[in-house]
């Protein structure tokens, strides 16, 4: 209990520094969020978000876990994609390109967009919103490496499936 309040007294930057070495590492942030909580840190000051939305259908395979939704049923999702970076370009003074990045989410969106999940990813997956909040980063990621290659930074997907209940995704680009 002792050590936690002492490590939790330093600043971000100084826990960072002690965990991993060095200031990006993403083993270090976890470390860091998990001891000071993650609203306490945050190496990536600038962010900039676009949001847009899917309607889709899927089921759970009948899994007995997710009760009456394990049926097939729709959803309609609100996407929330962060893109969060530590600077700015040193040209643009931007985190990204808005309309590039509004454009990919819109397309890699397009790609479940009134499809049947179970159609697209089989019956060995269960789409649940934390999975597809993962499959939507892996896609914009993928996007960013041909079409934003100066994009340095991370990307947080945030999949709404209602007011109530989201998942959150956030990786490296």
């Amino acid at each position: 209990h002792n050590r936690q309040s002492n490590l939790s007294r330093r600043n971000p930057t100084q826990l960072l520094m002690m965990i991993g070495g060095f200031r990006r590492s993403f083993l270090a942030l976890i470390a860091a969020a998990f001891i000071l909580g993650a609203s306490a840190i945050s190496p990536f000051p600038y962010s900039l978000g676009v949001r847009d939305s899917l309607m889709i259908a899927h089921s759970f395979h009948s899994h007995p876990s997710f009760g009456p939704a394990g049926g097939m049923h729709g959803a309609t999702y609100t996407c929330d994609v962060e893109f969060l970076t530590d600077k700015l370009h040193p040209e643009t003074n931007w985190v990204i390109d808005i309309g590039k990045a509004s454009d990919i989410v819109a397309d890699v969106l397009n790609k479940y967009n009134l499809k049947n999940l179970d159609a697209i990813f089989g019956e060995d997956v269960l789409t649940t919103t934390e999975f597809m909040s993962r499959q939507i980063h892996d896609d914009i990621k993928s996007r960013l490496k041909d079409e934003c290659s100066d994009f340095d930074g991370v990307i947080c997907v945030k999949l709404y499936e209602s007011h109530k209940a989201w998942a959150t995704y956030t990786g490296p680009r």
